[in-house]
């Protein structure tokens, strides 16, 4: 009795991590179609773009932050030098969590370093063949170890930075929250703002349910544990599930002091499924916190059917900036 048991507590655990497998696969592929889409598809246009020359900027690339191969980010800084202090306004790549580079946004750098600021994009290891030990947690400490380097190169360069703000897209808005809500608190400089568009902020079975994880404890665990970066142990449903998710989930740092927030989401959204962007919503007014939620009405991940409201997004990523962390005149 014992010995069967055992085997089917053996069968039970091979199902789990069979489960698990098949999840993440399918997970990464989805979202890898997405990011490959976010990397030829240009959503900015040409207002949320620069000509960029000598007069407006330099950029200086592939600055190290650290030993792995990945950790390097790229400095963009105003041609006008001149003044006391900048602010720094940091863009997270998407990617899926497995690809995408810095490089992938050099125009949406270009056009902030542009306005005054001083922008950077940092690249993170991902996760795949080459680093399967990466997973959202490791990336996002890898940007929080980032960040005293960035403002040590730009003073460096002779651009002080007494303030930040931090955006992304997708996995790069993923990890802009994660910053912005965990680990404002021990960044170099004040945090004074996030922006991201279609950026996972939670992980809960019931709202995944284009990949089925509503139907399977065992998958959701799966797929989750290997963002996370480790087993999950605890119940859905539990106060112990969230301390354990807590790590990646920026909802769950969500308080009354937490920055201004301005996000855009779609409605068809089966990569990153928008119930979950409901919940940051409610997570947002339920605190107070200052926020703009621009919701694509007719859009999936790319927000590629609401051109004018994506545009009106951006608009307000300018009126942020000039609100919450104005270039010194």
């Amino acid at each position: 009795m014992k010995e069967k048991a055992e085997e089917k507590v053996k069968k039970k655990g091979r199902g789990r991590v069979m489960w698990g497998f098949i999840y993440v696969l399918t997970f990464l592929v989805v979202f890898v179609a997405s990011a490959v889409f976010k990397l030829t598809y240009n959503p900015y246009g040409k207002e949320f773009s620069v000509d960029w020359d000598d007069s407006v900027g330099k950029v200086y690339t592939d600055i190290s932050y650290g030993e792995g191969e990945a950790n390097k980010f790229d400095l963009y800084v105003p041609a006008d030098s001149s003044k006391e202090r900048y602010g720094l306004v940091v863009f997270i790549h998407a990617g899926g969590f497995t690809g995408g580079d810095k490089a992938d946004d050099t125009q949406i750098l270009q056009w902030l370093c542009s306005k005054g600021y001083v922008a950077a994009g940092i690249n993170y290891t991902l996760f795949g063949d080459e680093h399967p030990e990466a997973s959202v947690y490791s990336q996002s400490m890898e940007i929080k170890k980032s960040m005293p380097y960035v403002v040590a190169e730009a003073e460096k360069l002779g651009y002080h930075i007494d303030e930040m703000a931090i955006g992304g897209g997708s996995a790069g808005g993923c990890h802009a929250l994660l910053y912005a809500y965990r680990d404002a608190e021990t960044s170099p400089v004040p945090v004074k703002m996030v922006f991201e568009a279609v950026g996972p902020s939670s992980f809960y079975p019931e709202d995944w349910k284009s990949y089925g994880l509503d139907q399977s404890d065992d998958a959701a665990k799966g797929l989750f544990g290997a963002m996370l970066g480790r087993e999950i142990k605890a119940e859905f449903g539990t106060p112990e599930y969230d301390e354990e998710i807590k790590d990646i989930s920026a909802l769950l740092w969500i308080n009354e002091n937490s920055v201004p927030t301005l996000v855009a989401y779609g409605k068809y959204d089966k990569v990153q499924p928008y119930e979950g962007s409901v919940r940051l919503l409610k997570a947002l007014e339920d605190n107070g916190v200052p926020h703009d939620y621009y919701l694509c009405e007719h859009s999936g991940h790319g927000l590629q059917n609401d051109n004018k409201v994506y545009a009106e997004y951006m608009r307000k990523i300018v009126e942020y900036l000039e609100k919450y962390m104005p270039v010194e005149k």
